[in-house]
This record gives C-alpha cells, sequence and structure tokens, in this order.
C-alpha cells in the first residue's frame, strides 16, 4: 500500500481574494488591514440585489441598496449619529466579497455561511472606527431600515404585492417621493460606486 504523500500549500484550498486595491483578503480570518473602501464600493456597485430579478435597465445593485437603506434610517431617526449610519451604510459590506446570497438561500446553508459573513464585517467594522459587534439597540434599527428598503425594493423592482411585502418585510418606510423616486431608479454601477463612495466620506469623520 502507497503512503498517502503530506498535503502542501498548492493542494490547500485557495480561501483568499486578490482585490484591485492589491489586497489579499483571507475569508476566515480577514485582517481590517487587509480591507478598503474602494474594493468595497467598487464590488457592491456590481453585486445584484434579488438575484438580478428586477425591473430596470440595470442591476438594482447592494451599493445602492445601503445608500436606500441609510436613507430609510435617516428619515426614521434624524437625529442619529453619524457613526450609526455608517453601520448602516456597511451594513451588507461582507457582500464584495461573498456576493448577495437571497434569504432562502441562507437558510439552507445555515451557520457556516453567517460565521464567514459575522467575521467579514466585524474586520470592516475595525477597518472604519466602529465597534466590532454592534449593541443589539443599533443593530434592531439598522434591520428596521433594512426591511422598510426591502419592501420598497420589493413594491417597485421586484415584482411583490404591498400585501406579500408587507408580511414579509413589514410596512412601507414612508420615504419623500423625491428620495424614493431617486433611490429605486436603479443606477449605472458607476454611479452606484461614486454616490457609495461619496456618501462614505461624508459620514465617516
Amino acid at each position: 500500500m502507497t503512503a498517502k504523500k503530506p498535503a502542501t500549500m498548492r493542494d490547500s484550498p485557495r480561501v483568499w481574494q486578490r482585490m484591485l486595491s492589491g489586497r489579499r483578503l483571507d475569508l476566515l480570518d480577514p485582517s481590517p488591514l487587509d480591507i478598503e473602501i474602494a474594493d468595497i464600493a467598487h464590488g457592491l456597485a456590481r453585486v445584484a440585489r434579488w438575484n438580478g430579478q428586477t425591473s430596470g435597465a440595470h442591476i438594482f445593485s447592494v451599493a445602492q441598496h445601503t445608500l436606500l437603506v441609510e436613507a430609510v434610517m435617516r428619515e426614521q431617526t434624524p437625529r442619529i449619529d453619524a457613526k450609526i449610519r455608517l453601520a448602516a451604510l456597511l451594513h451588507d459590506a461582507p457582500e464584495y466579497v461573498i456576493g448577495d446570497m437571497i434569504s432562502p438561500f441562507k437558510a439552507v446553508l445555515g451557520g457556516d455561511y453567517k460565521q464567514v459573513e459575522k467575521r467579514l464585517l466585524a474586520a470592516i467594522h475595525i477597518r472604519f472606527g466602529l465597534p466590532a459587534v454592534l449593541v443589539a439597540q443599533i443593530e434592531r434599527q439598522i434591520k428596521d431600515a433594512d426591511r422598510g428598503a426591502a419592501y420598497l425594493e420589493a413594491t417597485q423592482l421586484a415584482g411583490f404585492a404591498p400585501a406579500e411585502a408587507k408580511r414579509l418585510f413589514g410596512r412601507d418606510p414612508g420615504l419623500p417621493l423625491s428620495t424614493r423616486q431617486d433611490y429605486l431608479t436603479p443606477w449605472t454601477a458607476a454611479q452606484a460606486e461614486k454616490r457609495f463612495l461619496a456618501r462614505f466620506k461624508t459620514l465617516h469623520t
């Protein structure tokens, strides 16, 4: 019987991604030093929400979704601290590496996916001066804004009836019409990237 050869680095699966900035981000042990906001903006602007099943000439990107979430939060809690708004803007930032998996598929995958997502988000938070783990009250505020954004996206872009969207995501967050029209008209990837970066720079003080 032939003895098995010891595993080499070449045999080991690759668990890092090379970014356009030149950074090499390890998914199992992400370092805040390997995270750049330009990489996040570029990636999120090219990741489609709703698996691309939305109306419009362009995908509705995760970058645009995060801006919508932050706009909903501003509407719901106008005096909220800029750091919390920044956390809202970055709440889906891990998706620049792992993509936007729809909630039903996340449920199928279970805990392993969530652990990778949590490690990435903690590293992103540390990189930009936020607590690695947010307190429960802030997480709830961001989740409420996220659900409000999902309601708008579902009814305006993804073909959901209002009653179904209300059952799944909660109520309409009541954004002003001009804000709603802007944030729910799918942008080009270049526009989404530019606006994400601009909002980040405003909030990251």
